[in-house]
Parts: structure tokens; sequence; C-alpha cells
């Protein structure tokens, strides 16, 4: 009975998760097509290059702590209330840190202007702190309904002040706008709705407890973002910021399926991982099945975007963004890769292995430099290639402590995704061969997608994949609950 009580509360937790990122990605992805034909990709270019260093300067303040606050079985008031005012104390010594050096940073990419851009945006660094705290209880409690309206409201206050903004000629600041409305406003609405606000309460103790697992985790997060947004660095000091703001919009689409996807699984496996971390077998059936119902949603949408990447940016951005083609189908294999390499790394922090988590990355960070640094001189296009071929090689680096630690070895993961990922290889096939056909662009997407959902999905019913049925019987098993509450 127990075991059905959790599985219940994961899928549960898992739709409404779902909603929130379709809900409030699918408005953020209107906005994005509409910001980028009111803007420029140089436009783009300039906010990128700074949200490198808020990037960084968050994970100190977003990560490590929160995770704690999620594995630790027994957290309690005094926990959140520490950390919420630590994170606060970071996020002030973080802003003070960029205010001062947002003139070396305007000097290293030849642009003044982001002086400016870059202390206005970094407020919300104070926003990221309180909002990281109220995100850990809510995913601790499993409790993500609360997170669907906050999260859809506040991206449709951003939108709107981003639109309007870029409307009236701000350029890059348009960006800068959103990003803070949006921050406002998720921060507003979560503090009347997650239920939690800090006490007059703090141990340092508690957080050095918490800290003593957190810092390798935050360790790891830094390694990632750093590595995540070294391209954005380089390409910005390198190339120009028309080149940079092409890579960043070949990057925005693929990113934003893959990490609403895959994000959304994650976010409430890791609690459930959490809540198993005493149970060998039932991880090991936890992590198989996330691995491959992830597979069966993210890759027919990544080899599908790839077949229709470039009839997507002539309808959807104009030909002005034609620039960002080649990059996005590259990254689309990049982020495909996301569910077995997530997997892998949530159970590994859910079962205390903060130490192998801080190893792998190190060595997929040391491997990802060395790709970088042996293509930059060739173009940015080879960069990307690159990106490919290390995402290919982490996805065994990941796996390799599972195969001790769950007996579940790589090659069991590969064969657990390979029918959803032979299947996404012949829609891609099938619906780029398309692009040879002289159709007016508007009709090309529509049968593009059509014969995409077809193919994959009628190719998925017949050879009776597992995890197709898994699916619709969550669909139904939800619908049911829902009809029975009316």
């Amino acid at each position: 009975m127990k075991n059905e009580n959790i599985k219940n509360e994961v899928i549960s937790s898992l739709i409404w998760k779902f909603l929130e990122r379709i809900g409030t990605q699918g408005v953020q992805f209107i906005v994005s097509i509409i910001l980028a034909r009111l803007l420029l990709p140089s436009d783009y270019g300039v906010v990128s290059m700074i949200l490198v260093f808020t990037a960084i300067a968050n994970v100190f303040i977003q990560t490590g702590f929160s995770t704690s606050l999620i594995q630790k079985k027994d957290s309690d008031e005094l926990d959140f209330s520490s950390v919420f005012y630590i994170s606060l104390l970071i996020a002030s010594i973080c802003y003070v840190i960029l205010f001062f050096a947002a003139p070396i940073i305007a000097s290293f990419y030849n642009m003044p202007a982001i002086t400016s851009i870059l202390r206005v945006i970094s407020l919300t660094l104070f926003f990221g702190a309180i909002n990281s705290v109220q995100n850990a209880k809510i995913a601790k409690e499993m409790k993500f309904k609360k997170l669907f309206l906050s999260s859809l409201v506040a991206i449709l206050i951003s939108g709107t002040t981003g639109v309007l903004m870029a409307y009236k000629g701000f350029g890059p600041w348009a960006l800068v706008g959103q990003q803070i409305a949006n921050s406002i406003a998720t921060t507003i609405i979560l503090w009347f709705t997650s239920g939690w606000q800090p006490k007059l309460m703090f141990s340092i103790n508690r957080v050095k407890s918490l800290l003593s697992y957190g810092w390798k985790i935050l360790c790891s997060a830094l390694l990632d973002t750093i590595y995540q947004n070294i391209y954005n660095l380089v390409i910005g000091k390198f190339y120009s910021s028309s080149t940079l703001g092409n890579y960043n919009k070949g990057e925005q689409f693929p990113k934003l399926i893959a990490v609403n996807v895959d994000g959304a699984i994650s976010s409430v496996m890791l609690p459930a991982y959490s809540k198993q971390q005493d149970r060998k077998d039932k991880l090991k059936k936890m992590v198989r099945r996330s691995i491959v119902t992830s597979s069966l949603l993210l890759f027919p949408m990544m080899f599908g975007l790839a077949a229709v990447a470039e009839t997507v940016v002539k309808v959807l951005l104009t030909e002005n963004w034609l620039g960002c083609v080649p990059f996005m189908q590259l990254l689309c294999i990049v982020y495909a890769l996301y569910p077995i390499n997530t997997a892998n790394l949530q159970v590994i922090k859910a079962l205390g292995k903060s130490d192998y988590f801080l190893k792998l990355e190190i060595i997929k960070k040391v491997i990802g430099l060395f790709a970088l640094i042996v293509t930059l001189p060739f173009g940015v296009l080879q960069m990307a290639i690159g990106q490919v071929l290390v995402a290919i090689l982490s996805t065994f680096i990941n796996s390799f402590p599972n195969r001790k630690l769950l007996n579940y070895n790589y090659f069991e993961q590969v064969k657990d995704l390979f029918p959803s990922l032979i299947i996404s290889i012949i829609m891609f096939i099938i619906v780029y061969s398309f692009n040879f056909i002289n159709l007016n662009m508007y009709i090309l997407l529509i049968i593009q997608i059509l014969v995409g959902v077809i193919i994959y999905f009628g190719l998925a019913y017949i050879l009776k994949l597992e995890s197709l049925n898994y699916m619709i019987e969550i669909l139904r098993s939800f619908l049911k609950k829902k009809e029975a509450l009316k």
C-alpha cells in the first residue's frame, strides 16, 4: 500500500510539473518568437554575454543548500530558515562583486553599455535567493501543483513587459526588463502561495551540516554552469555579437524543450529517489522508468526539431535568423541525451554520493574544455560539433557509478532507450526528406509536423513499446481522478 501511495504521489507530481512547464514555457516560447521578430541577433548577443556572470552567481545562491534540504530526510523549519538567510547574504556578496566588476567586464568585451545592463539584471540574484528555499520546500513535499499558477502568471507578466519594451525600441533592455519582471512576479506569488515564510531563527551548525553534503553539489553545479556558459564567453569575445545571438537562438529551441521535459521529470524524481534511497532494487526500477519515459517524449521532439529546423526558423523568426539553423540541428543531439544523463546524476545525488557527483563533473569538464580549445580556431560550427561528441561521451561517464551502485550498467541503459532512438531516427529521415519538396513554407511545416507525429507514435504503437502504454495508463489514471473529484 505504501509503494502504491508513493507511485501515485510521483505520478501526480510529474503531471503537475509537466503542466507547469508546458504552460509557462509555451507562453515563453510565444514571447521569444515575438521578441525575435522585434529584436536583432546582436541584441540577444549583448544580453547573453552578461548572463554568463549572473548564472555563475546564481549557482552559489540557489544550488547546494537547496539540494541538501531536499535530500536530507528530516530537514525542519530551522534548516529552511537558516538557508534562507544565508542565501540572502550570499546574494548580497555576489551583487556587490558584480556591481564593481561590471566596468571590467564591459572592458573585456569592449562594450561600455554592458556596465549598466549587468548592474540592473544582477538584482535578480536577491529574488533567486528567496525563491530557491520556497522551491526546495515545494519539491521536498512534492506539491508541484502550487508552482503551476505562480509560474504561469509570472511568465505572462514578464512576457508582456519584454514585448512592450521591445516594441518601444528599448533593444537589449527589453530582455533585461523581462528577466526583472519575471523574478519579481515569481517572488511575490510564491511568497503567498508556497505555504512557507522564513522564521526568525538561524543556526550556523545547521548551515555547516547542510553544506557538508551540499558543497560538492555546489562545486559540481559551478563547474557545469561555467562550462555551459563558457561558449557564450568565448564566442562573445572572439566573434561578433550577431554570431553569439545566432548560436544562442539555435540553442534556445532544443534547450527550451529538453530542459522542460527532462527538468519536469528530474525535479520530481530527486525527492522521489531520496525517499527510496535505502531500497536499491526499487531505485533501479525508478531510474529505468525515468530514462525510458523521458526518452519516449524527448527523442522525437529533438529529432523532429532537427528535421524541421530551417522551416521553423523561416516561419517563426524570419530569414534574419537562418544563421542559427546549423547550431539548432547539432544542439538537438546534445539535448536529446539529457534523459540518460539526468537520471544517472539524480540518483547519485539521492544516494548522498556527492563526492562521486563532483568527480564526474570534473572529468567531463576537463574533456569539454579540451574539445573547446581544439575546436576554437576552426569556427563556432566546429565548436558545436565538439559539444555533440562530448555529450555522447558524457552519457557513458555519468552512467559508470551506477554500474556498482544500482547494478545498472551503460549497455542496459542504452538498451532501454534504444527503441525510442531507432524510431526517432526513422522519423527524422522521412520528415527531413520533405525539405527537398518545393512547397509553401507554412504548408511544409504543417505537413512535416503531422507526418512526424504519425510516424513516431504509429511505429511506437505497432511495436508495442511498453513506455507508450505506461504513459497512456498514467494519463487515464490522472483523468479518472480529476473526473472523480468533480
